[in-house]
């Protein structure tokens, strides 16, 4: 997977860290792969900032205090606001470039909310341009007897208006928008419209799975009923691919790393690093076309097809090859089919992509083959629903 170096990816520590004993879990998390995390201000300690400077792990974002989501008692808010200009300041201190600051709702009627929280994020946008942060607000979930329903934020209008105005307030970019996908399923929510209608607002998602029902911070694909995954993840995927998203992907693993004895959880970061380059690497597939002069295709199948559909007037494959040798000398989808031992004479700077769901074995394949031209994957999991149309295979 051939990926940019401008998107973030960060993980958060919870159910990872100990806030007593830290230098464990950050070495695990260094360990994995991970140079940033997200820290929670519950989790905050000199010892922690200490030991992320000794393994080099970054703190990309804050998330600064915030009360239960059943706090009804407007009292709370004094201490919650004088929390969170703090929060503001070890962000900036530790080299932090965005915090995420949910609004304020305990005590406040509905037809105040936007009022009072106009005058408290505009209130905070002096303490994040003095230390150069920018404050990210966050689709809420509200608890209403118990059931958990759509709050401040949750839809992609709302959040861009209110991103919009604060902005407008501010007279500079101060303001952006983090993405929770466990909010999302809680509230049955579309996350490729909420992308979409966000565009280059949304600095950061959270990437954590939950199974629509109760809340909940487990590994993307893990929360699987009759072999699917109860996260709409397509969708989220084909909105961020949509607006060119490179901000902050941050994985929330609370759940499943608590699950897991402490002796497995390096293994499970190592895969949860995998998994979120996995969406880095979806989110990022048309990157990776801009990147060749001359690319060329590997499959003469769905895939190719899709390929097609989706990129061939932009990116235009010299041809495509394939190992069923019936197919070669015919056409499919207006390219010419060729034996792989064509690509030998390939230049150097032509990419191969793979259009096969074996990747590794034809990868293996053609490096056998002495083939040493960039070789990348494509994959067509998760192509904008207009084109799920699998015609029939077959030479054209």
């Amino acid at each position: 997977m051939i990926v940019s170096e401008k998107m973030i990816i960060s993980c958060f520590p919870t159910g990872i860290v100990n806030k007593e004993r830290p230098g464990q879990g950050i070495a695990d998390i260094s360990h994995a792969g991970f140079e940033s995390l997200v820290l929670d201000m519950s989790m905050y300690s000199e010892a922690f900032i200490q030991k992320c400077q000794g393994y080099k792990v970054e703190i990309s974002v804050v998330y600064a205090p915030y009360l239960p989501r059943d706090t009804r008692e407007a009292d709370k808010n004094e201490k919650l606001i004088r929390d969170v200009v703090r929060s503001i300041q070890v962000c900036g201190e530790a080299g932090g470039n965005y915090i995420v600051i949910r609004p304020l709702f305990a005590g406040v009627t509905k037809e105040d909310i936007w009022k009072v929280n106009k005058e408290y994020y505009l209130q905070l946008a002096e303490t994040a341009r003095e230390y150069n942060v920018t404050i990210l607000l966050e689709n809420q979930c509200q608890d209403v007897g118990g059931h958990l329903v759509r709050g401040i934020c949750a839809d992609g209008d709302v959040a861009s208006e209110w991103i919009d105005m604060l902005n407008d307030k501010c007279g500079e970019e101060r303001f952006g928008f983090c993405m929770d996908t466990g909010v999302c399923s809680l509230c049955g929510q579309d996350m490729y419209e909420i992308a979409r209608t966000l565009g280059r607002r949304l600095k950061m998602v959270c990437l954590r799975e939950c199974d629509g029902q109760k809340e909940a911070s487990m590994l993307p694909f893990t929360a699987v009923y009759h072999r699917k995954s109860q996260m709409d993840w397509l969708n989220l995927l084909r909105g961020l691919r949509e607006i060119s998203f490179d901000g902050v992907l941050a994985l929330s693993i609370e759940d499943t790393a608590a699950a897991f004895s402490p002796l497995l959880r390096p293994q499970l970061l190592q895969l949860a690093k995998s998994v979120v380059e996995y969406f880095k690497w979806q989110i990022e597939l048309e990157k990776s076309l801009k990147k060749y002069k001359s690319i060329v295709l590997f499959g003469a199948g769905n895939m190719c097809r899709n390929f097609m559909k989706c990129y061939g007037e932009k990116y235009v494959p010299m041809f495509t090859c394939d190992n069923n040798s019936k197919l070669w000398g015919t056409t499919f989808c207006g390219l010419e089919v060729k034996p792989p031992e064509q690509l030998k004479e390939l230049p150097p700077d032509c990419a191969i992509f793979i259009c096969n769901i074996y990747y590794r074995e034809i990868e293996k394949q053609l490096r056998d083959m002495d083939i040493k031209n960039p070789i990348e994957f494509f994959n067509d999991e998760y192509m904008p629903s207009f084109y799920f149309d699998r015609l029939k295979s077959g030479g054209e």
